[in-house]
């Protein structure tokens, strides 16, 4: 697969076979993330790889919490308001997914489930959670955007397909209660890794992308 058709195929998975990942496939990818550009080559990205037992445990203790609608406290807070034309097409985005899954607009318990998913990790082998210095600002929450993307493009050279997820930075503190990592560092984002279940209903969905026209000026 080239480029272009990396960047054009790739889609967020929600549905993973129970495969696991070689880790020297993880390195691999890893090793490839790590070209990516940076704010004068800071590099400010840190990545924990969790697999077995302890994705497992981590699993149940984020699904504990989520079930229970415990409030969110992300290292990094969520949009509160979008600006009108974002709005519309996130909710369409949700409404479209619904639709394939046959769940209805009223029907909140589904919906509710549907999002408890991030917390299992999608049946995902393995779950990267990146991290990054409190000390560091907006370059650098856009510096591990560009290594995100490459880790999520690099893995489709190897069968794998990925999902990044918001959610996972929801309740920080438990991540890193578990993966030991001290407070001094903010979670920025979690991406669920394996080998995609290509007869979930789940991933035979795709967002739409908006035209070029939409977002593109020429001077």
């Amino acid at each position: 697969m080239n480029l272009i058709e990396a960047i054009e195929n790739r889609k967020s998975i929600r549905a993973f076979k129970p495969d696991p990942i070689p880790d020297e496939i993880l390195k691999k990818i890893l090793k490839t993330a790590r070209m990516s550009p940076s704010y004068t080559n800071t590099q400010p990205w840190e990545v924990a790889v969790v697999s077995g037992k302890i994705k497992d445990e981590l699993s149940r203790e984020l699904y504990k919490i989520a079930s229970s609608d415990t409030a969110i406290t992300p290292d990094i807070p969520k949009p509160l308001v979008w600006p009108e034309k974002l709005e519309r097409r996130s909710k369409e985005h949700g409404e479209r997914r619904f639709r394939v899954l046959g769940i209805g607009r009223e029907d909140t318990e589904k919906r509710k489930n549907l999002r408890l998913l991030n917390f299992k990790f999608y049946d995902a082998p393995a779950v990267l959670f990146i991290f990054m210095d409190k000390n560091l600002g907006e370059w650098s929450i856009m510096d591990i955007g560009m290594f995100a993307q490459t880790i999520m493009l690099s893995a489709l050279e190897y069968g794998l397909g990925t999902c990044p997820q918001a959610a996972l930075t929801d309740y920080p503190h438990v991540v890193k209660k578990y993966l030991n990592i001290p407070e001094s560092k903010r979670l920025v984002l979690g991406i669920s890794i394996g080998y995609p279940d290509d007869k979930a209903l789940i991933n035979t969905y795709r967002s739409i992308r908006i035209e070029m026209d939409e977002f593109v000026r020429w001077y």
